[in-house]
């Protein structure tokens, strides 16, 4: 919705609800799509990943991982995770990659990771270095159901030099706007979200070791050079790698400092569109 598309009902509903606790959703939406363009584009540009696999990521919008990944090279390898069959169906009518690559489309749910890699493992070749790219969605799963769990069994089934990225929801800028936001939208939406503060995103993402800057707001995360100041957003975004045996570790690799303990608006990719 906050990317100008039209979503369904009840999706307008819920991001009619955010917007008036928190007008800057519609920024945070568009700072996390950027932030997907970037990590996306390091990854395949600076660190040679070519093979993605995007889960929850919602309605097609402008700039789709595919799209992004096989500009840079056209044979890179996308496969997309959804548990909704309409966002699937979306997908499949509205997004066709590369032919020298691959895009294609798994209907799955992040709180079953096992069954995520098992049926993954059929397009994507998990004994070589993949990149999971887990944006926006992590907010919606329930500390009960373990996100920090989810994370760890989809990284051990991936080979060594393999990412993890992830963009996710904190009411640490702005604990009243984004709290009332959050309110508003699981009192409509039966799939709640949960902010997180900086500790417990960076906790998302376990034992890995973390890409510099580390978790830090999504617009500081290697902001393009256009010398504008970007707008905050209310989410953290970090990049985190498997360990690579130490012969094969490029300079600089991993590094846990973060250089903001502070933090920033809502969005699921699901209802951004």
């Amino acid at each position: 919705m906050w990317l100008g598309g039209n979503g369904f009902a009840a999706d307008r509903l819920a991001a009619q609800q955010v917007t008036r606790c928190r007008p800057e959703v519609v920024t945070a939406a568009r700072a996390n799509r950027a932030f997907l363009a970037r990590v996306v584009r390091y990854l395949a540009a600076e660190r040679g990943i070519r093979q993605f696999l995007d889960i929850g990521p919602g309605l097609p919008a402008p700039g789709n991982t595919h799209q992004i990944a096989q500009t840079v090279d056209p044979s890179c390898r996308v496969l997309y995770v959804d548990n909704d069959p309409l966002v699937l169906t979306h997908a499949r009518v509205l997004l066709s990659g590369d032919p020298r690559g691959a895009c294609d489309y798994l209907e799955a749910d992040l709180r079953e990771p096992q069954a995520i890699l098992k049926q993954a493992g059929e397009i994507l070749d998990f004994t070589r270095p993949a990149a999971v790219l887990l944006v926006a969605i992590l907010h919606f799963i329930r500390d009960a159901d373990d996100p920090a769990g989810i994370v760890q069994t989809l990284m051990g089934g991936l080979a060594p030099g393999s990412f993890a990225a992830i963009s996710h929801l904190t009411a640490d800028l702005a604990p009243g706007p984004v709290t009332s936001g959050v309110a508003a939208y699981n009192s409509v939406v039966p799939v709640g979200i949960t902010a997180r503060s900086h500790a417990q995103v960076t906790a998302l993402l376990g034992g890995l070791s973390l890409v510099p800057p580390g978790v830090v707001p999504v617009t500081e995360w290697r902001p393009s050079a256009s010398g504008q100041h970007p707008e905050a957003a209310d989410l953290f975004a970090g990049l985190a790698v498997t360990a690579l045996p130490r012969r094969m570790r490029p300079p600089g690799f991993g590094g846990h400092a973060s250089r903001h303990a502070r933090m920033q608006p809502p969005i699921s990719r699901a209802t951004a569109a």
